[in-house]
């Protein structure tokens, strides 16, 4: 069981996640990802930035999505800490529901090949791979995927 709730990407805690998160894509596809991500883009309205706490309170994951274009949003900077089974999950499902109730119809992302886990994870709850978008477009180390929020 874990709190999900949305915090701002600055706190310290949120800090330490994404930290975390820099340094395991560093180690799997050689880039920290920090580059495309900005904080502002979670912080508005019809955007979200949330922390997965354990029942004892400690963070244990995070997870974004941002404004794309109309009726679909990014999702960003998923990240559960090693050892932590549902973690991911938990934060999918959330970003899902609220990025459906704030009126979006899909969610795209985008993750490098290497990162077989994150590609087989996001398969494995729905997503499909699409044609690369935005500034992955001519990446061949990015694929990106997207799922459909309306039934």
């Amino acid at each position: 069981m874990f709190i999900i709730k949305s915090e701002d990407p600055a706190t310290p805690e949120a800090s330490a996640l994404l930290d975390a998160l820099s340094e395991t894509l560093v180690s799997i596809t050689g880039d920290s990802g920090k580059s495309s991500f900005d904080p502002d883009d979670v912080r508005g309205p019809m955007a979200r930035f949330v922390i997965a706490r354990a029942e004892n309170g400690h963070a244990v994951g995070c997870g974004a999505f941002r404004p794309l274009q109309t009726g679909t949003a990014e999702l960003k900077r998923m990240y559960a800490r090693p050892g932590t089974k549902g973690v991911g999950l938990a934060v999918l499902s959330h970003l899902e529901q609220e990025a459906a109730t704030l009126g979006y119809q899909q969610l795209w992302l985008e993750t490098r090949l290497v990162n077989e886990r994150a590609v087989a994870f996001y398969e494995k709850h729905g997503y499909r791979r699409i044609s690369n978008f935005g500034k992955y477009i001519g990446n061949s180390a990015a694929v990106c995927l997207a799922k459909s929020l309306w039934g």
